[in-house]
């Protein structure tokens, strides 16, 4: 499936790091690196306590705002959650849901992904859904079964139409933090994976039209060559997030 019409999509999630003042000055340094780079989609997914002060810096500009995380009800009983609708009154317009990192240390499951995913773009978020494997599970050689079970269980009730605010990030939990990187040629694979399972859910149309990201890693380094691959259409992009001269050069790579 042709990836020419599918425009990249490069966000950096700047996970736990930078107070609502540090932020604000890192934003305003970003924009002036990536400025009239019109080649790609940008987006920053910042702390939730960041969104605000990020999107005023940002207003007019072509980077979008991003959260980290979204609960998948309105309103409630439920201490230090954050509801779809707060995340856009705040300023942002994406959310990543299921990373990893949700889902080892917050209990974050494959139903509460959908959930939250539901939620998301209902709403009218556009949501950066993660998935991906575990070292021993690519050692067992079940990492198709694995990630195409958690695409499915992902996008169960999103409908076609829905699937326009969808993006999926593969990221082999293997590959997070932790310096490893897949090969271009395995990410790339694994994403067409993710595009094959999207099409015998929603048809070829969607499935060629749907951005799929890869986030184990990528870095300045490795960008060009990964974003060159067929089925990679952008990156979710972790530490390289957080030096703006880095975070430049894989917005280069995306052009």
């Amino acid at each position: 499936m042709s990836s020419r019409k599918r425009r990249p999509v490069i966000a950096g999630n700047w996970k736990m790091n930078m107070t609502p003042s540090e932020a604000k000055a890192f934003a305003a340094e970003l924009y002036e690196k990536v400025k009239g780079k019109r080649g790609c989609d940008i987006v920053v997914c910042v702390p939730a306590i960041d969104i605000p002060a990020v999107s005023k810096v940002l207003a007019g500009t072509a980077i979008k705002v991003g959260g980290q995380n979204v609960h998948f009800k309105k309103s409630g009983a439920y201490t230090g959650e954050i509801s779809a609708d707060m995340l856009l009154d705040a300023g942002a317009k994406y959310v990543v849901i299921g990373h990893s990192e949700r889902r080892q240390y917050f209990g974050e499951t494959d139903e509460t992904v959908n959930l939250r995913t539901k939620a998301a773009v209902e709403a009218g978020l556009h949501a950066i859904v993660c998935v991906g494997e575990l070292l021993s599970e690519r050692e067992s050689g079940i990492t198709t079964e694995v990630v195409s079970r958690q695409v499915k269980l992902a996008l169960a009730g999103i409908t076609a139409e829905q699937m326009n605010n969808v993006i999926i990030a593969y990221e082999p939990v293997w590959a997070i933090g932790t310096g490893k990187t897949a090969t271009a040629e395995q990410a790339d694979e694994v994403c067409g994976i993710i595009r094959n399972v999207i099409s015998g859910l929603y048809g070829k149309a969607v499935a060629r039209q749907t951005i799929i990201q890869y986030g184990g890693s990528m870095n300045a380094g490795n960008a060009a060559e990964l974003l060159a691959m067929e089925n990679i259409d952008g990156g979710l992009i972790g530490g390289a997030s957080l030096k703006a001269d880095a975070f430049s050069v894989i917005v280069d790579a995306a052009q």
